[in-house]
């Protein structure tokens, strides 16, 4: 049987990151993935050009039921760590916005240098191989595979949620944590489009498909996000909408301002004076897009001159402009989801070495514990950062 000192399943940002620091630490490091392929999800991420950190990455851009955890991970692998890492292998990137880090070029650019410092420090890398038992040895692990039984002393689980199943993703850590008698708290899509089947709605999101309206405010359970949305033939999408989903719950009503730049009340009174013959459609035009505006005025109001409303009339629709508000009838689910929210229960693995508390030797990584960062390059820093964390104790 094969004996190794470090065994990772799961050759993600967070497995890559583990297996490269550990080798460097001089351990001996085997690398598993079910996959034919490591790293898919950095590939696809950013629109193929993987969002790999963001400069203003803090504590409190983290959802966990347990929310001090990432602190310490975090604190000693932080978004310069890496940026010096993306430097030294000469990647070229810029901020897009917000703090948000992008190759300038194509993803692979991540995944490549992530490869060439695990295959420098010696890392051992077998795709095409799963797992099928786990069992605990008086000292270690021992693992059947489908390339045959393996043994280690520390295990690391890296594999990741359940989002993007067509990627590859499984509930397998899920299964290994429970196996190990974590407790797991429930999971759910997060950063995913709505879905809305109301058929008004439905209707005015199909028309305007494809429409992004560049500054809103959406709103829910005391969370607001300031960014852009985008009309779907599903229902709504965008970064804010993105954000937001993380703290919806089904049946939650959206708050959506859709001119948060401007003081409504007095930019209609303003057009009323200065433009009284123009339409409201005409001038709405001026802040949406001309079809997005003929549509809102066919949905929401009657569209007529301005000298023609009456002072009530125009606080209605300011009010309907600044708060619009839906219900979503719910989300589009794993399929489309960038993160897994919920998972293993880190009150139960330690905040310094990523071990279980349960099961000693056993660590957990990155998407598969119950913390979920926000849009942005959170989750990618979360896997540098706790990839990194558990591999100086493996």
């Amino acid at each position: 049987m094969l004996s190794t000192e470090v065994v990772i399943i799961g050759a993600g940002a967070a497995g890559l990151m583990c297996a490269l620091t550990a080798a460097g630490r001089g351990r001996r490091v085997l690398l598993l993935d079910h996959a034919n392929k490591p790293g898919k999800k950095i590939l696809m991420s950013g629109g193929g050009r993987c969002n790999f950190t963001n400069l203003y990455c803090e504590p409190g851009n983290f959802l966990s039921a347990n929310p001090h955890f990432c602190k310490s991970a975090l604190a000693r692998y932080n978004q310069w760590d890496f940026i010096a890492l993306v430097s030294k292998h000469g990647v070229p990137y810029h901020e897009k916005k917000l703090g948000q880090l992008f190759c300038d070029h194509k993803a692979n650019a991540i995944l490549d240098l992530l490869l060439a410092e695990c295959a420098e420090a010696g890392v051992e890398l077998r795709l095409n191989t799963s797992v099928t038992e786990i069992a605990r040895l008086e000292s270690g692990y021992q693992l059947q595979t489908s390339a045959g039984p393996l043994a280690c002393q520390s295990l690391v689980i890296a594999t990741g949620g359940l989002s993007i199943p067509t990627l590859g993703a499984t509930g397998f850590g899920y299964q290994v944590a429970r196996q190990f008698g974590h407790t797991l708290l429930p999971t759910r899509a997060g950063l995913v489009p709505f879905s809305i089947t109301e058929p008004q709605l439905k209707a005015l999101c199909t028309e305007l498909s494809g429409t992004s309206v560049e500054d809103c405010l959406v709103s829910c359970n005391g969370q607001s996000f300031r960014e852009n949305i985008l009309f779907t033939h599903r229902g709504l999408s965008g970064p804010a909408i993105l954000q937001i989903s993380s703290y919806w719950q089904p049946g939650d009503t959206l708050h959506i301002d859709l001119l948060p730049h401007i003081d409504l009340p007095e930019w209609l009174a303003a057009q009323q004076r200065e433009r009284p013959n123009s339409e409201l459609k005409t001038l709405l035009a001026e802040l949406f897009t001309k079809k997005m505006a003929g549509l809102l005025a066919e949905h929401w109001f009657v569209s007529k001159p301005m000298k023609q409303y009456s002072p009530g009339e125009l606080k209605a629709i300011a009010e309907q402009l600044a708060d619009w508000q839906l219900v979503p009838a719910g989300t589009e689910g794993y399929r489309t989801a960038e993160v897994t929210l919920g998972g293993i229960d880190t009150r139960e693995v330690s905040s310094k070495t990523m071990e279980s508390l349960k099961s000693p030797g056993l660590y957990f990584v990155g998407e598969v514990l119950d913390v979920t960062g926000h849009l942005g390059g959170f989750n990618f820093q979360w896997a540098w950062a706790s990839g990194y964390a558990a591999a100086q104790y493996v």
